[in-house]
């Protein structure tokens, strides 16, 4: 009998993956904690939970029991005309941890269409109140899934050449940085200014897919009130971001300035299931609310809402507010300092940075986003025992919260080798 790899190439088409390139995979057989297991019971220690969802470990115990519980009682139902416990508790623990301006939730199944949904909410808040706004405004570099609406908004071109033109209308501006920030700000006035923009899509404080790019919590804030004093909708990408990572449950947190919605997903449910929510605040769900059915949001998903996700999410977010991940985030920030100045002076490492459990280095070559250099440190960190996936000539470590000091130790030992011996 073949192993689980080999049998993968027969029928298989992975995500992000030039097959002719990269025939091979690695088969997972069981995960625990930060800690990934495979067919060959070899260990890898998770430094990027997941693509940053398995925030609380892998198959944490009290999450399982909670997920377990549910399927037991209501494994699916029709969240068209019903509702469950499940879906309505969740509401009530999101509303505790989200920005206080938002109130009304519409779940979905991932990232993608969390913004897809988002986007459409902003479109038809005005298409509703008789307006004729067409025109979305999103930064340079910023990514928010590969549907076509987030792909639309989203700027690195790798992902969306074929498809380009086929896209939404959208004007592009660049982050502020700081130094910047009076010129984003005009140019944003300026286009705002034209009267015909819907909305603005924003990762809020770090581009994640642009390399965990990282700007300026003041300029945000100035682009969100601009946009709140030109009825423009305000869309803060929370997919990456959320529940914790940058310090506080969102990054919209750091901005005085709130958005009108909020993607969520990934470490909503804690990597258990998928599903994502879009929330929103009174005045946008206001402008659907009507005696015209053509004027409600007619987007729906077959599993919006299932029961054990909710459950997930909602066991999740327990675990979020307690004081004991609460202070494996402290722990986690400080180790990333610790290391950040250790390393930061490395003659291979051009520039650090870090927010919350968030950290990244640009290292000091020219490399592709997908090219051998990037290969040869991923398959370097791999032989080593530590999963870390680095976006072109950016290593970055996003690892779950309950990692523990030994394998964070583990993680650093073993990129300043790769600084040593790869790069």
């Amino acid at each position: 009998m073949k192993n689980i790899s080999e049998r993968d190439k027969k029928h298989l088409w992975h995500p992000l993956t030039q097959h002719k390139l990269h025939p091979d995979t690695i088969a997972i057989t069981r995960a625990k904690g930060a800690v990934l297991y495979d067919e060959d019971g070899k260990e890898y220690i998770d430094g990027i939970a997941s693509w940053y969802t398995c925030m609380y470990g892998h198959c944490n115990d009290y999450i399982v029991r909670k997920a377990h519980a549910r399927m037991q009682r209501l494994d699916q139902v029709v969240f068209s005309g019903f509702t469950h416990d499940a879906a309505v508790e969740l509401s009530e623990a999101l509303m505790g941890i989200l920005p206080g301006n938002q109130q009304k939730l519409f779940f979905s199944d991932n990232g993608s269409t969390a913004s897809d949904v988002a986007i459409k909410m902003a479109l038809q808040y005005h298409f509703n109140r008789g307006k004729k706004r067409n025109i979305l405004v999103a930064f340079e570099e910023g990514f928010h899934g590969d549907t076509f609406g987030a792909m639309s908004v989203s700027g690195l071109s790798v992902y969306n050449g074929p498809f380009e033109e086929f896209f939404l209308t959208v004007e592009r501006i660049p982050v502020p940085k700081g130094d910047n920030n009076g010129e984003v700000k005009n140019r944003l006035l300026e286009i705002v200014g034209k009267g015909n923009v819907a909305g603005f899509i924003y990762e809020p404080l770090v581009q994640g897919a642009a390399a965990m790019k990282m700007f300026d919590a003041e300029g945000l804030n100035a682009l969100i009130g601009i946009c709140k004093d030109n009825d423009v909708i305000t869309i803060a990408d929370e997919v990456m971001t959320g529940f914790g990572k940058t310090g506080r449950n969102f990054a919209s947190e750091y901005m005085a300035n709130k958005p009108d919605i909020i993607s969520m997903s990934k470490a909503l449910t804690a990597g258990m299931l998928p599903m994502a929510i879009t929330s929103c605040t009174q005045k946008v769900y206001d402008a659907f609310y009507s005696d015209d059915i053509s004027k409600g949001l007619f987007h729906g998903h077959t599993y919006s809402a299932n029961p054990v996700a909710c459950s997930v999410a909602l066991a999740g977010i327990e675990l979020l507010r307690s004081e004991e991940m609460q202070q494996h985030i402290e722990r986690v920030t400080a180790s990333h300092r610790e290391f950040d100045e250790k390393i930061r002076n490395h003659p291979k490492v051009a520039s650090t940075r870090q927010l919350g459990v968030i950290y990244a280095m640009d290292l000091n070559v020219q490399m592709e986003r997908y090219g051998n250099l990037r290969d040869k440190l991923f398959g370097f960190f791999m032989d080593n025992g530590v999963f870390l996936r680095p976006l072109g000539s950016t290593v970055y470590i996003l690892a779950p919260y309950v990692i523990s000091d030994a394998q964070l130790k583990t993680v650093y030992d073993t990129i300043e080798k790769a600084l040593n011996e790869v790069v």
